[in-house]
């Protein structure tokens, strides 16, 4: 008999494992995703405190002669190491080295719109500078109105999941700075992610017209993605769980929180938009007393009043103030400044709910100016998911799926050989992703209805202006070609009469005002 070791690991210490999981499986991958995910962070505390987001990307190269670092040659990558500085609400200072140095410690776990679900991303992108390159994380901090500037310098334990804490050092803050700023190293592939990182800040600064974001690269490029309109969309707010997208397990959590409380009471004040009238249709539907303690729950009656939970058809739909969509008048400036488009009409859709999580989708659709053709079994789609630019996996998403299935001839529409492009932007409490890769959107039933009733009213809007535009195109050939004969007919029709031949006549005939 084999005798087996048994053993217990700490969350950071399971990621260090399976950091492709997270995104980090190559080094041209790991470069891309600690951008992405840094600029991610900094982009919520922007928003999350109402200020319109101004952040500073810069990557270089490491020096050969640093001694700091351990692995200087590698033939998976280069060195390269990045800075961030952003202008958001900042970091408690008691709460940087966790913040910064633990696995799962972070601000993200309220219900609520947020680009993370689990403050893992940035995370893993520190745990990946130490792990590949040695690297120390340098963090400063200033929150709004604060007049200190707190620097730490960290390490991440990994067997214990805990921050080691290298330096700390208070500033005074004499410009009134606040925001936060993270340095560290890592080896990338900057090369093989250029392209790709390109273009995800490009869709990020066309999905948040009012972010203004620049980015040095480690050949000294300088890219930079100003700001379009100072329009922010409304802040998302903390609400309570809905009762259909409880389980079993929270239920007991909530449960141990309100000891002492009635089971009516602990519906209204545990879950959104349930009233006393609505907790006592409820109750009655599934067989308890309004009266009935808590603490009195055994196992089998919390699994019936989970079950009952979500299959009572009488609670109202979830609230949506938790999530914080584009909006139609923002989605089109993005489009169009950054596209040059000839044409946009963006839609956004009512909110709807997928198993008690609230969501809305918004879409849009774009014609010419800076759009190609896709070519023939090719698709111009651009996803978004809590404004995230979603780049990979798109031919497996919902939307890609939605597309294809409509018929495009019905809007007179050739979506392969026309400069057509097709936007989709989901926001939500919970994004319905197929993989935690986080890449594409699962087949939803509720969300596929949504996006293709988006796409077919973005359709309709277009159609309709191609279809101005070929009758003007037509009346202008037919007005041109008459325009020719303009002279010769007035001279005939001067000899037919017997009338003096017009000498007023114009060089042409004025299309435009006569189509108008």
């Amino acid at each position: 008999m084999i005798d087996e070791k048994y053993e217990s690991i700490s969350p950071a210490d399971f990621f260090y494992r399976n950091k492709e999981i997270a995104g980090f499986d190559n080094s041209a991958r790991a470069t891309y995703t600690i951008l992405r995910e840094l600029l991610e962070n900094s982009l919520d505390s922007c928003e999350n405190n109402g200020v319109l987001p101004d952040i500073e990307i810069r990557m270089v190269r490491i020096d050969d002669n640093d001694d700091k670092f351990i692995n200087k040659s590698t033939e998976n990558g280069e060195l390269l190491k990045i800075r961030v500085i952003d202008n958001g609400g900042g970091v408690p200072q008691e709460h940087i080295p966790l913040a910064f140095g633990q696995v799962f410690y972070g601000s993200k776990y309220r219900l609520r719109q947020a680009r993370g679900l689990f403050g893992l991303g940035g995370k893993m992108a520190i745990l990946y500078g130490q792990i590949t390159a040695n690297s120390t994380v340098e963090v400063a901090s200033a929150q709004i109105g604060s007049k200190i500037i707190y620097y730490y310098e960290l390490m991440i334990d990994i067997t214990k999941n805990k921050p080691i804490q290298l330096k700390k050092k208070i500033v005074e803050n004499l410009d009134g700075w606040h925001g936060t700023m993270i340095s560290f190293s890592f080896v990338g592939d900057y090369y093989k992610a250029k392209n790709r990182m390109i273009e995800y800040l490009w869709q990020t600064s066309m999905i948040l017209p009012y972010a203004s974001i620049k980015f040095i690269d480690p050949d000294g490029v300088l890219y930079t993605f100003e700001r379009k309109t100072e329009i922010m969309p409304q802040r998302p707010r903390e609400v309570l769980p809905h009762p259909h997208g409880v389980d079993v397990e929270l239920l007991k959590r909530l449960i141990t929180r309100s000891k002492g409380m009635t089971l009516k009471e602990f519906l209204i004040e545990n879950f959104q938009r349930v009233g006393s009238k609505k907790a006592d249709a409820f109750l009655n539907y599934a067989g308890f007393q309004p009266e009935l303690r808590v603490e009195k729950l055994t196992q089998d009656m919390i699994v019936k009043l989970s079950v009952a939970m979500k299959n009572f058809s009488g609670f109202l739909p979830p609230d949506a103030s938790g999530l914080s969509p584009i909006g139609e008048k923002l989605l089109k400036i993005g489009i169009k400044e950054s596209l040059n488009a000839e044409f946009v009409h963006s839609v956004q859709r009512p909110p709807s709910s997928y198993e008690g999580h609230p969501f809305i989708v918004e879409t849009a659709i774009a014609y010419g100016g800076s759009i190609q053709p896709a070519g023939e079994g090719e698709i111009n789609l651009y996803r978004f998911a809590n404004k995230i630019p979603l780049l990979y996996d798109v031919y497996n998403d919902v939307s890609m799926k939605i597309i294809k299935h409509i018929d495009w001839n019905n809007y007179k529409l050739k979506i392969y050989n026309e400069p057509v492009a097709f936007f989709v932007h989901i926001c939500s409490t919970k994004i319905p992703y197929k993989t935690v890769g986080k890449e594409y959107i699962a087949d939803q039933p509720e969300v596929a209805r949504e996006i293709e009733l988006g796409l077919r009213e973005n359709a309709r809007h277009l159609s309709a202006y191609l279809n101005k535009k070929r009758i003007e195109e037509i009346n202008r050939n037919r007005l041109n070609t008459l325009g020719k004969y303009l002279k010769l007919i007035a001279k005939y029709s001067s000899e037919l009469s017997g009338l003096p031949e017009p000498t007023n006549l114009p060089a042409e005939i004025p299309t435009e005002e006569v189509i108008r």
